[in-house]
């Protein structure tokens, strides 16, 4: 029994070592990586017509004979040749957190089209966002309007949901296309956060916060709260909400902003009535209707991530 607890007790120091040793390491990652900006990404891009005619190969040579079969693949090479001639389509996605952090990737995406493509072109973008932070998805719209600042035309596709700083993205467009069940709109702003400050008093934790400039700080998670921080946090929220309000006015006219600018949602179909989307349809079969009559392209941009980004992500990933 005392050698088997010894070699327990052996292996628990083992663990422990080891564990260290990688806290270790991947400190020295973070400090190496530290201030250095990720490798320069590059561009990555997929025809999509060419994935749609693999799709229809793939099946029809289990359900088409082989007469069948040579008959279509002639009738697909000249439809290939007119292709060559059509304008095209580009094709990008969008996936947004609360950060708004895809911006930087849409920016480069964006700037490679603008770069090839000819006036009267159209950018389909694919959109799913709850929105986040104003300021980050000021930027993501003003991103989407280079898009018409250079005579493209822009379509939204929103297959899940656009909201709130999403639905600003969404409304630069000028047509929105959404699944009958996507959630549209929460033209809002909101702010929440605890307060601990009752906490702290009850245990006797004293809180020392010291700022220059009446409203440098205005609602606090620690220190206790005043009706005036709460009323200049409240105006500044009605603030963001004009600013909103004004941008879609801008860009989508049609809307009844006393109507939608409650800070609700709907669905897409419910949206459609409120002109808040111009269609029903999947991103899906947008595309592939696109891709009947122009080249359509999908267009990524790839960016290698740092050691200690991708270790971050497989221990998130094993702890959910």
């Amino acid at each position: 029994m005392t050698f088997i607890l010894a070699i327990a007790l052996f292996l628990a120091k083992a663990l422990i070592i080891a564990a260290v040793i990688l806290i270790i390491i991947a400190g020295i990652l973070a400090l190496a990586s530290k201030g250095k900006q990720n490798k320069a990404g590059k561009i990555v891009i997929k025809k999509l017509n060419d994935h749609f005619d693999e799709i229809k190969q793939d099946l029809n040579a289990v359900l088409l004979c082989k007469k069948q079969r040579k008959k279509n693949q002639k009738s697909a090479k000249k439809k290939k040749a007119v292709s060559k001639t059509s304008k095209r389509v580009y094709v990008i996605n969008f996936d947004g957190d609360v950060k708004a952090s895809e911006v930087d990737a849409l920016r480069e995406e964006i700037t490679a089209i603008i770069a090839v493509a000819h006036k009267g072109e159209e950018v389909v973008v694919k959109l799913t966002s709850p929105g986040g932070v104003i300021h980050g998805y000021g930027l993501a719209a003003a991103q989407l309007g280079r898009i018409k600042n250079h005579g493209l035309r822009l379509t939204v596709c929103v297959d899940k949901v656009a909201a709130s700083g999403g639905y600003m993205m969404a409304c630069v467009a000028d047509a929105i296309v959404a699944a009958p069940f996507a959630i549209i709109g929460s033209i809002g702003a909101v702010i929440q956060m605890p307060n601990f400050n009752r906490f702290l008093k009850k245990h006797n934790i004293d809180f020392e916060q010291l700022t220059a400039g009446e409203f440098k700080r205005t609602l606090s998670v620690f220190g206790e709260n005043t009706a005036q921080g709460r009323e200049k946090m409240q105006g500044e929220l009605e603030q963001a909400h004009e600013l909103f309000k004004t941008f879609i006015s801008e860009h989508r006219p049609q809307v009844n902003l006393n109507e939608v600018a409650t800070g609700e949602h709907w669905f897409g179909s419910q949206a459609k009535s409120l002109k808040l989307v111009d269609r029903l349809t999947t991103s899906d079969d947008y595309i592939y209707a696109c891709a009947k009559s122009h080249e359509v392209f999908e267009i990524i941009y790839s960016q290698k991530k740092r050691l200690i980004e991708r270790i971050n992500a497989k221990a998130l990933a094993y702890l959910n």
